[in-house]
């Protein structure tokens, strides 16, 4: 069987840029390399794109575009080229049998880059334009999901242009203390726990470093879990788990060190709330979307209540991240699971058939499954979206 050509991104022009260098080096170390050539694309935090030709260790320690060959090139949006182009080497093309994104944050888990790749006709491993662009937003995402009948925080929407008056009004209908979070960011960037009105101020300022919208919601009493969340139609979910803070919340530096904080696999919870939890987890990936994998993110209430806080649709992959270790605790290594991830990835076939006659019987002798939210229009003239398995 020949090997797949894969290609997966890292670096980004994003604050998590770094993150991303650590995830990406798990994710290169552990491909199977009997399966897989590896294409290495890097994005530096200036948003120029390189084919890199080097030492793995270079991308871990950040001195890829220093110590490694790095060749300027182009992903071609020309679908019959299904590749990237060198433009430094006569305009080589490298065709690929799939990307891998492995950015964080911003350019790289909102939409914008899967847009891309959706143009250039390459199988994308992870959830679509769509999907990422709807969980990246904290709170749209809250809106469709607290729709389904999950409880979410209660919030406000604020952006650079309201004003002190209006923030002042808005901010009657919360109680303290208060998160205020920059609505398109990652990582706990911009986050700020506000106790207490004269601290608004400042936490606002520092969330509009990275956003020009933010949401500033209630704080929910209770311990957050995570759930793994891997597939497409049919879905895998990893053990929960739990995060123990002693800090106010788990912050950027919390999440990369661990140095006063605990993840717990399996969460210290009872049988049925983890049960619970995880279906409430696949509930949620399904309203967003979701494809491939995404961790979703979860309160848990003394009261038994559960509270969708937030979803990544490219969590970390770092030795030490939450949806791999969940993962392995059902029994998937890291190996297994980039594998599963490719598959669902190339798998990922789309078939569009125009035709005024969109019938019941007509998809039945194609042997096609019609996706899911189009249903509706097997009795009607319009076009049908079908979706081959």
């Amino acid at each position: 069987m020949s090997k797949k050509r894969i290609g997966i991104i890292f670096g980004g022009n994003s604050p998590e840029h770094e993150v991303s260098l650590e995830s990406a080096y798990s994710v290169i170390t552990n491909m199977n390399e009997e399966k897989y050539d590896k294409v290495l694309i890097g994005i530096t935090k200036e948003g120029n794109w390189y084919k890199y030709e080097g030492e793995v260790e270079n991308i871990k320690n950040n001195t890829w575009k220093q110590k490694g060959k790095c060749t300027k090139i182009v992903l071609s949006t020309n679908t019959s080229d299904k590749g990237i182009i060198e433009l430094e080497n006569n305009n080589q093309l490298t065709k690929l049998d799939a990307i891998f994104p492995v950015l964080h944050g911003s350019n790289g888990e909102d939409g914008t880059i899967q847009g891309l790749i959706k143009l250039s006709g390459i199988p994308l491993v992870g959830c679509d334009t769509l999907s990422s662009s709807l969980c990246m937003d904290k709170h749209l995402s809250h809106k469709i999901v607290e729709s389904y009948g999950i409880k979410v925080a209660k919030g406000i929407v604020i952006n650079n242009n309201t004003s002190s008056t209006e923030v002042n009004e808005k901010l009657k209908q919360l109680k303290y203390p208060v998160f205020v979070k920059p609505i398109r960011a990652g990582s706990s960037f911009g986050i700020t726990k506000v106790k207490n009105e004269s601290e608004i101020e400042g936490a606002i300022k520092e969330a509009l470093k990275y956003d020009t919208e933010i949401i500033i919601e209630e704080n929910i009493d209770g311990i957050e879990l995570g759930c793994a969340v891997l597939g497409n139609e049919e879905l895998i979910v990893g053990e929960i788990d739990e995060i123990e803070l002693s800090t106010e919340f788990f912050s950027y530096p919390e999440k990369y060190t661990l140095e006063t904080s605990k993840i717990h696999v399996p969460a210290r919870i009872d049988k049925k709330i983890s049960d619970e939890a995880k279906e409430t987890a696949k509930k949620i990936y399904k309203i967003l979307k979701c494809r491939s994998l995404a961790r979703v993110d979860m309160f848990l209430t003394p009261k038994g209540e559960i509270y969708f806080n937030e979803i990544n649709t490219i969590p970390g992959f770092t030795s030490h991240s939450r949806y791999p270790s969940m993962m392995k605790e059902v029994g998937i290594n890291f190996e297994q699971l980039i594998d599963k991830l490719i598959e669902l990835g190339i798998g990922e076939t789309e078939m569009y058939i125009e035709s005024p006659l969109c019938e019941k019987n007509s998809i039945k002798s194609l042997g096609l499954h019609c996706i899911s939210p189009l249903k509706k229009l097997l009795n009607s003239n319009e076009v049908c979206n079908i979706h081959i398995q």
